[in-house]
């Protein structure tokens, strides 16, 4: 089973920028959906970006992200990454990434993913 490492996280000013990472153990990390999720103290985890497996390059954003939030991958460093720029305090939340198999037709629901990174914390300054 792939393991999710997440990395990049930290604490910057509103209108800053960050870059998360998460690395997969395996060989098959191509072959999997990947999703960055979020989870403010008190919320729900919520979807913010998926990219599909293999080299599609399709790609979907929760709507408070989109035009800010950029994900992609890397699939010769089994690495997909979350480009954070213009942050606002509601970014603030624990980031984490998914995988899961194949095309996830239901990617933004937390349910069914193969594996879960531990998480990486964001925090977003006014």
């Amino acid at each position: 089973q792939v393991q999710l490492v997440e990395s990049g996280g930290g604490l910057v000013q509103a209108g800053g920028s960050l870059r998360l990472s998460c690395v997969a153990s395996g060989r098959t990390f191509s072959t999997y959906t990947m999703t960055w999720f979020r989870q403010a103290p008190g919320k729900e985890r919520e979807f913010v970006a998926t990219i599909w497996p293999w080299s599609s390059g399709r790609t979907d954003y929760a709507d408070s992200v989109k035009g800010r939030f950029t994900i992609s991958r890397d699939s010769a460093k089994n690495t997909v990454y979350l480009q954070m720029n213009s942050l606002k305090p509601e970014d603030t939340a624990v980031y984490y990434c998914a995988a899961d198999r194949g095309i996830k037709s239901d990617y933004s629901r937390t349910e069914g993913y193969d594996a879960w990174g531990q998480g990486t914390q964001v925090t977003v300054s006014s």
